[in-house]
């Protein structure tokens, strides 16, 4: 009966043992859940790709159609807990407008730039390991500066609130490093004013576009 004591205490030791090192791992892990950063940045290049549409007002049978581009685009998350974050989307890029329809004949009406930011709330997806994707929605407010005409003696788009619709995923290569793929549609429609042939006209844009993007993420 006494031989079993050694064993016993033995196997109470291990259990102690390996009790404190679960805990010690918990806590490491805890502390390293703790030290990561809510704040995270993106750069991505970003093709945008507008939705041919619109109509001067007045002219049946009149459309729009806009150039598409490619632009750097920066954003910046902030994260309330794992799953949910905010993301806002900056960059800037200049759009052509063609008349097309019944005014195909206006050619070049003119060229406006865009500064549209985008701010959207964002479900994360973490228990997939690397791969993260999320979908997000929200809104976005476009700001057209630096507009001219070109068969139009002037050309003033306005400025507009938008929908904004969102899917992506990450792929972090470590903690604080990742591949980044987006997908982004808004529902962005202003109206505008223009001058042709010393007429004034107005109307509606549909842009809608379409923002496509890949890049690198960096969680602080």
């Amino acid at each position: 009966m006494t031989s079993s004591k050694p064993l016993t205490l033995l196997a109470a030791a291990a259990m102690l043992t390996l009790a404190a090192s679960t805990a010690g791992a918990a806590d490491l892990n805890a502390d390293t859940a703790a030290a990561q950063s809510p704040w995270q940045i993106r750069l991505r290049a970003l093709g945008v790709i507008t939705r041919d549409s619109g109509r001067v007002d007045g002219i049946d049978g009149s459309n729009l159609s806009f150039s598409n581009s490619i632009i750097p685009e920066m954003d910046v998350s902030y994260f309330f807990n794992d799953n949910i974050a905010a993301e806002l989307v900056l960059g800037t890029t200049k759009s052509t407008v063609h008349g097309e329809g019944s005014i195909a004949g206006l050619g070049n009406i003119g060229k406006t730039w865009l500064l549209p930011p985008t701010l959207t709330l964002q479900y994360h997806v973490t228990s997939l390991g690397a791969f993260r994707p999320y979908v997000g929605a929200g809104v976005n407010y476009t700001m057209f500066y630096n507009q001219s005409g070109k068969s139009a003696e002037s050309l003033d788009v306005k400025n507009a609130f938008g929908v904004a619709f969102q899917a992506g995923f990450d792929y972090m290569v470590d903690q604080h490093w990742g591949l980044n793929v987006d997908v982004k549609k808004l529902i962005l429609r202003p109206d505008f004013d223009a001058t042709v042939g010393g007429s004034h006209v107005s109307g509606k844009a549909n842009l809608d576009p379409l923002m496509i993007g890949t890049g690198i993420t960096y969680r602080f």
